[in-house]
């Protein structure tokens, strides 16, 4: 049987040498049959940038589109509806692919009829060195399968064993098309700033489709998480992303949990991230307990508020009329 066409997805954001490597070492893997296309959300490049994208463009190795907005969710989308592949997979714009990646997405589709989506192990260059270099997980614990507490207990980092999850990897997932096409899911652009838990949620989606999320720990890749650009596009110490970082926790829940499940995460988040328990591990000073439960409070009237003013539209960028402000440096116009 003829290999299906997967389409490689790169959203970009401030990006400069890591993206060039990223996209000459997605080139470099010898699939078959992939497509690599790029949203680029950044307004200027360096000089260097620029000419290994234009001369990318002109030896027809990617399909690149320049947007006026910065929206991970609203990235995705904008590749999904200019995607021709059978497998959509989303890569980071600052990952190292090993060979065979792309194969091995494919061979979990060729393998099983059941999973609609392919979460790929993620070896996050920041924790390479971590407390327990050498620790492997063979079954994730039951908690990782519940939507209300999951979210402590999913480690795509250390687990080695295939095996049925809850989620994937924003930087590492993969999705059969007619999730897109016949099922008619899409990504929230309502998730700000970082998109933290966006791909979560589209997750959370799939769930009514029948479709299982199937975990290879062989399609894995290392993930460089570059300290500028990307979704680092407002300080991690800055009022906008503490309330952004809980409006998307709370935006999350309060779309596909339960009122118990949303209690539940609630109280999780409070007591990890607010509390500064375990595995968060936050200073327990009392200036910095108030601060967070301030930035929490108004992180979940934000949600509240996000769901209020937006009821069921989720397409912020990428409605059809906001289609026109793109410019595309592709030879044949795609759109």
């Amino acid at each position: 049987m003829p290999s299906p066409l997967i389409s490689v997805i790169i959203p970009t954001y401030g990006r400069e040498a890591v993206l060039c490597s990223t996209l000459k070492n997605t080139l470099e893997q010898e699939y078959p049959a992939y497509e690599v296309i790029v949203v680029d959300q950044t307004q200027q490049h360096q000089p260097d940038t620029e000419s290994l994208l234009s001369a990318l463009v002109s030896e027809d190795k990617i399909q690149l589109y320049q947007v006026q907005w910065a929206s991970l969710p609203a990235a995705r989308n904008y590749a999904i509806e200019r995607s021709t592949g059978d497998i959509l997979l989303f890569i980071d714009d600052d990952v190292e692919l090993p060979p065979g990646y792309l194969q091995a997405h494919a061979q979990v589709y060729a393998a099983r009829s059941d999973v609609g989506a392919v979460a790929g192990r993620v070896f996050d260059r920041m924790k390479l060195a971590d407390a327990q270099p050498d620790l492997q997980i063979e079954d994730l614990p039951p908690q990782a399968m519940d939507p209300g507490i999951a979210w402590y207990y999913i480690d795509l980092v250390h687990t080695v064993k295939p095996q049925q999850v809850l989620t994937a990897r924003g930087c590492n997932m993969s999705f059969r098309r007619l999730l897109f096409e016949r099922h008619q899911l899409r990504f929230d652009e309502r998730f700000r700033g970082s998109a933290v838990r966006e791909e979560s949620d589209f997750c959370l989606r799939i769930r009514k489709t029948g479709y299982k999320i199937w975990y290879s720990p062989e399609a894995h890749l290392i993930h460089l998480g570059e300290e500028t650009g990307g979704c680092h596009d407002i300080s991690t110490r800055s009022l906008a992303y503490q309330i952004t970082f809980y409006h998307n926790h709370f935006l999350m829940a309060l779309k596909n949990l339960t009122p118990l499940q949303v209690l539940r995460l609630a109280g999780r988040l409070f007591d990890c991230h607010v509390l500064g328990r375990p595995p968060c591990n936050k200073s327990g000073s009392p200036m910095k307990v108030i601060s967070r439960f301030g930035f929490y409070s108004l992180g979940f009237l934000n949600a509240v508020k996000t769901l209020l003013l937006t009821g069921h539209q989720s397409r912020i960028y990428t409605q059809p009329h906001s289609m026109q402000v793109e410019t595309s440096l592709q030879t044949t116009e795609l759109v």
